[in-house]
């Protein structure tokens, strides 16, 4: 089994306290809201919402994939910490036995934060990746930030 491993940061307007809970405590809520035209639902299978929850991302038919589950490993509310283990869906690929992805939310500028995800791409025996599915995967994750930066910067009430 072959691992890679990619990090991408980029910065919003918004505070890490915002972004973390609006993404990670609220994204079963507020990701079909946003992202209707992609996501379907996000249902919890186990669990609600610590260690060991089992989440199930269910897609609209405009979207590539049916649906992945999640399984979340860590949640450090104090320090907007993530870590999940994408386990199970078509976004693997047939290439892919799982993807660990950790999520950090830090304080830069006056009132906005930096957002640090860090991804670990795990194959199947025997099969490489290429670049250019790392990248959509890549993509995707950064289009839903911005999504939600944005209905947070426009609505300044939500997740205080």
């Amino acid at each position: 089994m072959g691992v890679v491993k990619v990090s991408q940061s980029f910065r919003t307007k918004v505070t890490p306290n915002r972004m973390f809970k609006a993404l990670i405590l609220d994204s079963h809520n507020l990701a079909p809201q946003l992202l209707f035209s992609s996501i379907k639902s996000i249902d919890f299978l186990q669990g609600e919402g610590e260690p060991g929850t089992i989440k199930q991302m269910n897609f609209t038919e405009a979207s590539p994939y049916n649906y992945v589950k999640h399984r979340i490993d860590a949640v450090d509310e104090e320090n907007y910490y993530c870590k999940y283990t994408l386990i199970e869906g078509d976004a693997l690929m047939g290439k892919l036995d799982h993807i660990v992805y950790e999520v950090k939310f830090e304080a830069y500028g006056y009132g906005g934060c930096l957002c640090k995800i860090t991804s670990e791409y795990y194959t199947i025996e025997n099969v490489e990746i290429k670049e250019e599915d790392i990248e959509q995967g890549k993509d995707r994750a950064i289009g839903m930030y911005e999504v939600v930066e944005a209905y947070l910067l426009a609505h300044p009430h939500a997740y205080v």
